[in-house]
């Protein structure tokens, strides 16, 4: 089994709870962005933007460089990489289970059609 650090799982779960947050994240893999172009589309201060921003940051999710006044954001994939392998050992889990299941309903699927 893999081992994750339960601490940085819980912050990059946290920053992914949120809609706001997801949505920022999606418009980031597509290109870098400045704070003010990252909060634009959203019904909020620029203040609550930044607060999800941060927020993303702390999980490690996305990287700010700061040129003078200009902040930018960027993605950062590698901290997705560690929800998807703690993901991935419940997704081998029930495929095992559903794999199971399967067999048994083969099997006793011949024993339903001489019964008729």
């Amino acid at each position: 089994m893999v081992e994750f650090s339960a601490d940085r799982l819980d912050a990059i779960f946290s920053a992914l709870s949120d809609s706001t947050r997801r949505a920022m994240l999606a418009r980031l893999s597509e290109e870098s962005q400045t704070v003010t172009a990252l909060a634009e589309p959203f019904d909020m201060s620029l203040a609550a933007a930044s607060k999800h921003i941060r927020v993303l940051e702390r999980a490690g999710l996305i990287s700010r460089q700061v040129a003078g006044r200009v902040h930018t954001c960027s993605l950062d994939a590698h901290a997705l990489r560690a929800a998807d392998d703690w993901l991935r050992t419940y997704e081998r889990f029930w495929s095992e289970r559903l794999d199971a299941l399967e067999r048994a309903l083969r099997k006793a699927e011949p024993r339903k059609r001489r019964k008729k």
